[in-house]
């Protein structure tokens, strides 16, 4: 019987990172998975109504901007699925220590212990600026008839055009993983996650870049167990919405990342 991959999931507090830990710890025959986070108390993106269920056997706490505690954290894992995060606090201090050095720690222990793969939170707020110009403008405030039909996509071959320093930590993230997928052994995939809501997003804004709760597990599980030869790659994670300017169609192809959900399912946003 082939062996159950061991992987650890950051940040397993956060609305993002319980609901991925628990898709895998609901899969024991694929994955003997752990959680770890800086407290046991749910994080305030949590919904209200969700109760963690995280056996004390699963979770580790751990502050990522100690290396020694994220060294210890990595060992014996096959993949380290990074979610920890300031999720954009505007407090320059926590986003130095969470998102820029403990990010930095996580790379370099995965490096260290020989973890195999990384597949680390980006953001949709890396391409704040493409979506700010014509015709993606457009598309987010739903102005369907300044939209063309032959409307480019966004692509990660693009520069990154961050408009904060959340933003901007986050293409951190990504040159550390070209950097150390670059120099062997640890294969490193991001994605730019899009705005992952309770429920559905307010209309207008907010729907082109909607990610649905299952698409959003979907394209991080599908990196987890992507061919163990893709050592890098940059995905966008967003739901199949119909105003959207991102390529998703690269993450079907590579990773096969298939969407189930649309924003405007259940929603008359035009009308």
């Amino acid at each position: 019987m082939p062996t159950a991959r061991r992987v650890l999931v950051t940040g397993a507090t956060g609305q993002i990172g319980y609901m991925t830990f628990r898709r895998l710890l609901d899969q024991p025959e694929e994955y003997d998975a752990c959680g770890l986070d800086r407290t046991r108390d749910a994080s305030e993106r949590v919904p209200d109504s969700w109760a963690l269920d995280i056996p004390d056997d699963r979770f580790r706490v751990c502050d990522i901007s100690d290396y020694a505690q994220v060294r210890e954290a990595v060992e014996g894992m096959d993949v380290v699925v990074h979610l920890a995060a300031d999720p954009g606090s505007g407090d320059w201090e926590s986003l130095l220590t969470s998102n820029v050095i403990g990010t930095y720690n996580v790379f370099e222990a995965c490096q260290d212990a020989g973890v195999r793969r990384i597949v680390a939170a980006s953001s949709i707020t890396v391409s704040q600026g493409h979506r700010a110009r014509e015709p993606h403008r457009a598309m987010m405030e739903r102005r369907h008839e300044d939209v063309p039909g032959d409307a480019p996509r966004v692509t990660v071959d693009m520069p990154a055009e961050p408009r904060g320093i959340y933003a901007s930590t986050k293409v951190w993230t990504e040159s550390l993983a070209r950097t150390y997928s670059a120099r062997g052994g640890l294969s490193c995939l991001c994605v730019r996650i899009g705005q992952v809501e309770r429920d559905r997003p307010r209309p207008p804004q907010g729907a082109d870049i909607y990610v649905s709760q299952r698409d959003i597990v979907q394209i991080l599980e599908r990196c987890i167990v992507a061919d163990e030869g893709l050592m890098f790659g940059i995905f966008y994670g967003v739901s199949n919405n119909d105003l959207r300017w991102m390529d998703i169609e690269t993450a079907g192809d590579v990773v096969g990342y298939m969407p189930q959900d649309r924003a405007e399912d259940g929603h008359d946003y035009d009308g």
